[in-house]
């Protein structure tokens, strides 16, 4: 396993936290996703990776810590149990890349960078949880350039949430919605031992946005 150059700590933010926002005071707004809902959007986007790559032999998928390592084992198991290869995958961390390490953070954490080849010459798909201002994707094309000079790189989101800082954009997109920009989206998992959906959270008092879960299923099938 190849480890990032510049990797020492681990980021670790409270929801709410680089905000300056006291947690009491942040409430959930409405459920975008439920367990099913999750799986049906994860469905989706293996069939797309699997039709945009038919020789999907020679992808290697990167998750971006911490919900983007979780979704793209779950990318891989799905590609696996439809054509009995298991692609390989790579984690990412990309806190020392950020153009904002410590901001709302007494002491950012880091964790490990680990690829299980060279990226020259490969076709590469990041994968996380939620993109909103496209900062954390910069962030980890940064790093990836580090460890060589891929053919392509995509991006796979579970969530994406709009309000664009960077000219970045997603190639497979397990469900698109819109928020306010001081909301909260996040994205809970099993294997973080909560139990599977996506919620938006705002600040008490503040207005709505969107829709709930019931108007958005048709959206992600």
């Amino acid at each position: 396993m190849k480890k990032s150059p510049r990797e020492n700590e681990k980021k670790n933010i409270s929801l709410g936290l680089k905000h300056g926002v006291s947690l009491s005071s942040i409430i959930e707004d409405r459920q975008l996703l439920d367990r099913a809902g999750i799986h049906s959007a994860l469905v989706k986007m293996a069939d797309e990776i699997l039709e945009f790559h038919p020789k999907y032999q020679k992808l290697l998928l990167i998750g971006i810590h911490t919900g983007g390592v979780y979704l793209a084992e779950r990318l891989q198991r799905l590609i696996k149990a439809k054509t009995g290869y298991e692609i390989q995958m790579g984690v990412m961390d990309i806190t020392l890349y950020r153009d904002d390490p410590f901001v709302g953070l007494p002491r950012p954490e880091v964790g490990l960078t680990q690829l299980p080849c060279s990226i020259q010459g490969r076709k590469l798909i990041l994968v996380d949880d939620v993109l909103f201002t496209g900062r954390t994707i910069r962030s980890a094309l940064m790093e990836l350039m580090d460890f060589g000079r891929p053919q392509c790189v995509e991006l796979a989101v579970l969530i994406d949430r709009g309000h664009r800082e960077l000219p970045i954009r997603p190639d497979y997109v397990g469900l698109k919605t819109k928020t306010l920009r001081k909301q909260s989206v996040r994205v809970f998992l099993t294997e973080k031992g909560e139990a599977d959906r996506v919620a938006v959270f705002k600040q008490a008092g503040q207005e709505s946005s969107g829709q709930g879960i019931r108007d958005v299923k048709e959206k992600i099938l």
